[in-house]
C-alpha cells in the first residue's frame, strides 16, 4: 500500500523529505530525481537511481562483451546492403 506523507515547500523551492523515507530508500544529499508533472496536476518524483536500476533490467539481455559501436557499425552495413540491392 502507497505511503502518503505531508511535505511543504520553502521560500527557495525547496522540498524537504521526511527523514523516513530518506532512510528507507537509502537517500543521500545530492541525490538526483525525475519529477513528473501529469496533466491532471499530480507530481511524481523517481529517484534517478532507482530509474537507471529499472533501465539496467530492461537492456540485461544485450551482448556486454559487444561493443556498441561494432553492432552500430554491422546495422549500418546491412543497411547499405539492403539500399544497394533496392
Amino acid at each position: 500500500m502507497p505511503e502518503s506523507h505531508t511535505v511543504e515547500l520553502g521560500e527557495d523551492g525547496a522540498l524537504v523529505l521526511p527523514e523516513t523515507v530518506r532512510h528507507q530508500l537509502s537517500l543521500q544529499p545530492g541525490d538526483l530525481f525525475i519529477l513528473t508533472l501529469s496533466a491532471d496536476g499530480t507530481l511524481h518524483l523517481t529517484s534517478l537511481r532507482s530509474q537507471l536500476r529499472s533501465l539496467r533490467g530492461i537492456f540485461k539481455d544485450i551482448a556486454v562483451n559487444t561493443p556498441l559501436s561494432d553492432e552500430l557499425i554491422r546495422d549500418r552495413r546491412q543497411e547499405a546492403q539492403q539500399e544497394n540491392q533496392a
